[in-house]
C-alpha cells in the first residue's frame, strides 16, 4: 500500500510506501563487490581520452587491429607513452596483445564493451511482488 504526503508551497505529493520508506525498491540484484571492483577497472581505463581514442582507432582498423607503430601518430605522443596506454588497456580486458618481431599489435576483445553494459543495464529485470 502506498500513501501520499502533501507537501507546502507548492503543492507536490512524494509516495510514501506502507513501511515508510521514500525510496523504490530495487527490481534487480544489484552489482556484488567483486563485480563492482571489475567494472571500475574498465572504467579507469576509460577515464583517459587517450585511451579512448586509441580504443576506438584500434577498433577503426582493418579487422579490428592494429600495430603500436600505427598508433603513436594520430594520438601524438612517444611509442613507450602509447605502448604504455595500450598496456592498461589489455590489462583491463578491452585490448588483446600479440607480439609480431619487434612490434604489438593489438586487437579488440571481441564484446568487451558489451559485456560491461550488460552488467550495467542487465535486461532481466523484474518487477516488484506485491
Amino acid at each position: 500500500m502506498t500513501t501520499t504526503l502533501a507537501l507546502a508551497d507548492p503543492p507536490r505529493t512524494i509516495p510514501v510506501s506502507a513501511s515508510g520508506a521514500c525510496c523504490a525498491p530495487l527490481v534487480r540484484e544489484a552489482a556484488d563487490p567483486q563485480t563492482a571492483i571489475e567494472i571500475a577497472h574498465v572504467f579507469k581505463a576509460l577515464s583517459d581520452p587517450t585511451r579512448v581514442r586509441l580504443l576506438s582507432i584500434v577498433a577503426a582498423h582493418d579487422g579490428g587491429e592494429a600495430c603500436v607503430c600505427d598508433l603513436t601518430e594520430p594520438v601524438g605522443l612517444s611509442q613507450p607513452t602509447v605502448s604504455h596506454h595500450l598496456k592498461l588497456l589489455v590489462e583491463a580486458g578491452l585490448l588483446t596483445r600479440e607480439q609480431r618481431g619487434k612490434w604489438g599489435y593489438y586487437s579488440v576483445v571481441p564484446g568487451a564493451l558489451n559485456r560491461l553494459g550488460v552488467l550495467l543495464t542487465d535486461v532481466t529485470a523484474t518487477e516488484p511482488t506485491s
